[in-house]
């Protein structure tokens, strides 16, 4: 078949054109399936056109085939990514339909297909940023594939598959292997995420890999399905090999395990788990990754294995007592048992307890616990079935009976007419009685005249409807005396009794009590949910409860007139009195149903949000009968509110269950929000203990009541500046989502981040409006403006101070600039007003904004195009804001090409500091280095920082000495060595360009040098004073040089003594009035090594350099009277030197002096 392709439409048709679900199709459909895994290009073409036919058809042999060639396809295919990808791109939809099919091996191929479709479409979105509405679609499946685990109802096979899926995505929402050379294409992670995707959240999807792996773990400590925990165990391996970061977790996980969730399983499916642990931690061990943690494998191992052991000896021992068992009780047994009724065997067995019975010693002794539960549950059903519904319920009723219980409810009416009658059945037993006591009177056979039906209709058509109620009715006595008959004519009913306040309050309690029974006898019938559509029992309940305490009571309607008459003193304060009795018994009701709620106010939600909206509606119709009633609802509302909070506080530790919403849902529900309840909001928001549930409804209100939004954002946006950085990154955290493109709040936050960013800017000195007010009081407010105030009102928070006071702290100004810094992640626009408002900053806020800006630059990274923009053409002022960026992007890593040139570039446009400079330096050319290092020393200005700098800077450019190359480089970020300069080369430049430098900065660069010892040493500074020597120019530091050499290299004298000198009395040193001043004082230092080139000197230049140094003069007449020579010229010597027997011997001078006095 592999050689000879079949043609895929014609079998196709072919399969479509015989009967569906028949044998000849499937047998067609397995031929073509053969031939494209053979030949699987035509596949995308098939798959795609199929599966969409197919998708939203029933269970089919056809839809069956398909999807398994999709799968095959996607999973397991020799198709290129690209067109794998593609399929997948094509087909995610039709899966995520798929996903809700009924049949569970539908569900179970669609999940498998997307275990490998998720990483395709991961890898593929993180470069392409349009296809939002295809993540949301993957996002879809993950969530509902996701539910799959933790559903009930879920058959073992598709939890299966959703385990190995959540592993996959466990896989991809983590950080790949970190070494470059190890990457492959084939494993997309998080790490191919950019930091500014519009749609895919590198951090949140991180965290939510590493909480699904957290749940993978309890799943394996808790879970009781070995099925499941093997789908666990064999997907780690994948894991470990893929993401070796996670391999200690895993191992310190699996060393930790004991199947302790799995005591009550049979022993060989907890021998399975213990066996797939082990072969996992021999196969980690025997990974690349492994050997760190050998010897804690090891132990688990052993721990592990004497587990086994002990399980296994165990359930040996167990097996054989249950045998043991067995056979005793089959010894016990007797032959036969004779019966005189066999028929009731069983009955007896159930009814009586035999104690010598074989087989209930044999049930008591057997271990249940080793049968499965299915078998189990079996036989309880077939037990129960075995008796007759009367039969069971009187065990039951005998059962509570000898438990001391309260009896059941009796049996019900309605199914006594179908039971045999005394009548039919003549039965003898005792046990007929009781069913003729219960058998409820037949209407039609009791004895009623003519006029008793014509007068009550009613009561016969009830009666003949079953009604119960007539039974109550007929205890009512019918032989009354004739005194006690009624006439209603001109009669007048009496008032109602006056209660008490004890028992007005047990009234009330009573009638609260039947109306919650009854609305328990109502959710037992199963009549009611038909009858009542959309009003269960309990909500008929709460709403009757609710009206009783906010409508049934009404005031008097004649007392506010009577007030209003003028009636005496005493009427009045009567009525007055009554009037604060009736709203402190309604206030008593209202607060017992406060307490109520608040007991479990999550579980009484709806309850409470019924109250609240019936007192509202209320007091609008009081309101609007009687302009004097006091309302209820806003009074209330802050009870319940601050009850709440009261019992917030009262849990322990005074923590709210993160997951419960209940109170956001309460309020979001009233009809009406107070003012004060933002304000309580607000109060939660900033409790750590608390925030949860004011942030929570604060959001809700946004999203959910338009009319309430701006008060709400608002309140959020001011908590963003809030001195506490937990709740201030809260506040953050829960607006930032709505940007960008969810108006109004995206506008209202972009708004509201740039008012706080102003705060920063410069103001106008305090003292001088009151001036300019003074002088123009007369003028009008028109001129108000001229008193140098800011052109609008500047934004004001409670939790912002009105001045930020300098200088200023960085906790200070992060409070203004987080929010801004947070959303400049999304919108790179902001970078400009950063820019922008920097440069009118005050010095220390602007130190303190390079401080906290770091972390959103990182984030933002090196290709930003945005920040490489603003680098280029950044606003006059901040200048020390693009340097900073520049020293973020440079001081963990080598700066880009890109950056580079970028940089340069600005340092021939602009007239930038020369620190933009020393973070590329060592990226540039040889050529561009000898141009730019001048001007990086020329920072020098004798202070410790910037001799750090230019140590650095030096350390980055030059080569070490050859000597050193089998050694390890300073050098590690150049590649290219030629590109580098030389010491000698340095130094050279350093003396060549001291004009450019400065001499005070070229002195303290040649410092720095001096102090790389392990690069200047006495070889390298021999080559750089003879290149410099052969120069046509001496540079004027030159000979400071030679004596800051000789006097740290002592074995350099012997060089300068004999060639060094000599060279320079040949250049003719003298003519150059500094460069002679410091041939001298070298001379003197050296001494007595340079009295033999000093008798090189001229006659007039000898005299005239030992006038200048007297204390030379014993030391050269010594030398020259000991080379004995030509007399005439030891004399003219001589005669320069002079008789001078007072003069001190030549000591050389200290380094401090000599360096001292080298004229600079």
């Amino acid at each position: 078949m592999a050689g000879n392709p079949v043609d895929p439409l014609q079998t196709l048709s072919a399969a479509l054109a015989v009967p569906a679900d028949s044998k000849e199709q499937a047998d067609i459909l397995a031929t073509l399936r053969e031939s494209l895994e053979a030949h699987p290009n035509p596949i995308p073409i098939l798959c795609t056109t199929l599966i969409k036919t197919v998708s939203s058809a029933g269970d089919s042999l056809l839809k069956r085939w398909v999807l398994d060639l999709l799968h095959f396809a996607i999973c397991r295919s020799n198709l290129s990514n690209e067109v794998r990808t593609q399929l997948a791109s094509q087909s995610v939809e039709t899966l995520a339909s798929l996903l809700h099919d009924s049949n569970a091996r539908t569900v179970k191929v669609s999940i498998q297909c997307l275990t490998t479709v998720y990483p395709l479409l991961f890898r593929s979105l993180c470069t392409n940023r349009t296809l939002r509405q295809q993540w949301d679609v993957l996002s879809q499946c993950k969530a509902r594939i996701l539910e799959f685990i933790w559903s009930l109802t879920a058959s073992t096979g598709v939890k299966v598959s959703a385990v190995k899926f959540m592993q996959r995505v466990i896989i991809v929402q983590t950080r790949g292997i970190s070494d470059p050379r190890l990457q492959t294409k084939s494993d997309p992670n998080i790490s191919n995420v950019p930091a500014d995707h519009p749609f895919l959240p590198g951090p949140v999807l991180e965290a939510e890999g590493m909480k699904l792996l957290e749940s993978v773990i309890t799943m394996l400590y808790t879970g009781q399905n070995p099925e499941l925990l093997s789908a666990i165990l064999h997907s780690w391996s994948n894991l470990v090999k893929q993401r070796p970061a996670l391999v200690q977790l895993v191992v310190s996980s699996l060393s930790s395990w004991t199947p302790a969730a799995l005591s009550g399983l049979p022993a060989p499916s907890v021998k399975s788990v213990e066996k797939a642990v082990r072969i996992l931690l021999i196969h980690i061990s025997r990974g690349p990754h492994g050997s760190s943690f050998g010897a804690q494998i090891n132990e688990a191992l052993s721990v592990q294995a004497a587990r086994m052991e002990r399980a296994s000896a165990e359930e040996k021992a167990r097996k054989a007592a249950v045998a043991a068992s067995a056979t005793e009780a089959s010894k016990k047994r007797p032959s036969s048992t004779p019966a005189e009724h066999p028929s009731d065997a069983k009955r007896m067995k159930v009814d009586t307890d035999i104690p010598g019975n074989a087989s209930a010693a044999f049930l008591a002794s057997f271990d249940f616990t080793t049968l499965p539960i299915s078998l189990i549950t079996d036989l309880i059903v077939a037990n129960l079935q075995a008796f007759t519904e009367p039969a069971l319920l009187e065990l039951v009723q005998a059962y509570r009976q000898s438990r001391g219980l309260a009896p059941g409810p009796p049996i019900s009416r309605t199914q006594q007419p179908t039971q045999p009658t005394p009548e039919a059945t003549p039965t003898p037993g005792p046990s007929v009685e009781p069913a003729v006591k219960d058998e409820p009177i037949d209407p039609l056979q009791m004895d009623i005249d003519e006029e008793e039906m014509e007068y009550e209709p009613d009561r016969l058509n009830m009666e003949l409807s079953g009604d119960e109620t007539i039974m109550e009715e007929e205890m009512i006595p019918t032989d009354l005396p004739e005194a006690l008959t009624l006439d209603l004519i001109d009669s007048t009913l009496l008032g109602p009794k006056e209660l008490t306040d004890v028992e007005r309050n047990a009234l009330m309690r009573g009638s609260v009590g039947r109306i919650w029974d009854g609305a328990e006898e109502l959710k037992a019938d199963s009549v009611v949910p038909s009858q009542w559509p959309g009003a269960s029992p309990t909500d008929l309940w709460m709403l009757l409860i609710v009206r009783m305490v906010t409508r049934v009571a009404h005031l008097d309607g004649d007392q506010s007139p009577a007030a209003e008459d003028g009636g005496d003193a005493e009427t009045t304060i009567s009525e007055d009195r009554k009037t604060v009795d009736f709203y402190s018994r309604q206030d008593n009701l209202r607060q017992t149903l406060c307490d109520y709620i608040m007991v479990d106010f999550p579980s009484r939600l709806h309850l409470v949000t019924t109250w609240m909206n019936e007192e509202w509606y209320n007091d609008r119709i009081r309101m609007a009968d009687d302009p004097h009633w006091r309302p209820n609802y806003e009074s209330w509302l802050n009870q319940v509110v601050s009850t709440y909070q009261t019992v917030l506080e009262g849990k322990p530790e005074g923590k709210p269950d993160g997951k419960d919403k209940a109170f956001a849902r309460f309020l979001l529900d009233l009809p009406s929000v107070p003012p004060d309840v933002l304000g309580l909001l607000r109060d939660l928001s900033v409790d750590p203990d608390k925030m949860h549930v004011g942030f929570t409804s604060l959001r809700e209100f946004v999203l959910e009541r338009p009319s309430l939004r701006a008060e709400a954002l608002q309140v959020l946006l001011e908590l963003t500046t809030h001195p506490d950085p937990v709740t201030r990154r809260a506040a953050i955290n829960t607006v930032r989502r709505w940007v960008p493109g969810n108006e109004p709040m995206d506008s209202m936050i972009r708004d509201f981040a740039l008012q706080i960013l102003r705060r920063l800017q410069k103001r106008p000195q305090k003292e001088e409006a009151p001036k300019v007010v003074d002088e123009q009081a007369g003028a009008g407010d028109e001129n108000m403006e001229d008193g140098q105030l800011p052109s609008e009102d500047l934004l004001q928070t409670p939790y912002l101070p009105e001045e930020i006071e300098l200088p200023a702290q960085k906790a200070h100004v992060l409070q203004h600039v987080e929010l801004l810094f947070a959303l400049s992640v999304k919108i790179p626009e902001f970078l400009d007003e950063i820019f922008t408002a920097y440069g009118q900053m005050e010095l220390t806020v602007q130190e303190a904004i390079q401080d906290l800006i770091t972390a959103l630059i990182k984030s933002l990274g090196s290709s930003n195009g945005k920040l490489l923009t603003l680098m280029r053409t950044c606003p006059p002022g901040s200048e020390s804001l693009a340097l900073r960026v520049l020293t973020i992007f440079t001081e963990h890593g080598r700066p880009s090409a890109q950056l580079v040139a970028l940089v340069k570039g600005l340092i021939s446009d602009r007239d930038l500091d020369a620190r933009f400079l020393i973070p590329i330096i060592a990226e540039m050319d040889k050529p561009d280095i000898l141009k730019y290092l001048p001007r990086i020393v020329s920072i020098l200005n004798g202070q410790q920082e910037p001799k750090n700098l230019v140590r650095s800077v030096f350390s980055s450019v030059v080569t070490t000495p050859p000597q050193t190359f089998g050694s390890v480089s300073s050098n590690l970020p150049r590649v290219r060595q030629s590109e580098l300069l030389t010491p000698a080369e340095l130094m050279v430049l350093l003396h060549e360009a001291e004009k450019e430098i400065g001499l005070k900065s070229a002195i303290e660069a040649i410092g720095v040098c001096f102090s790389m010892t392990d690069v200047y040493r006495s070889e390298i500074l021999a080559v750089v004073m003879q290149q410099i020597v052969d120069e046509p120019v001496l540079p004027v530091l030159f000979l400071r040089t030679v004596i800051q050499a000789v006097t740290t290299y002592r074995t350099l004298v012997g060089f300068v003594s004999t060639t060094l000198l000599s060279r320079l009395i040949t250049k003719k040193i003298w003519q150059n009035p500094h460069l002679w001043e410091g041939f001298i004082r070298c001379a003197k230092v050296i001494a007595p090594a340079s009295f033999g080139a000093l008798l090189q000197l001229p006659k007039e230049q000898l005299r005239e350099l030992v006038d200048k140094q007297p204390s030379l003069k014993s030391g050269l007449r010594e030398y020259v009277t000991k080379r004995a020579g030509n007399k005439a010229r030891v004399a003219g010597f001589l005669d320069i030197f002079g008789e001078d027997d007072d003069a001190s011997p030549v000591a050389p001078a200290t380094p401090d002096v000599v360096m001292a006095s080298v004229p600079a």
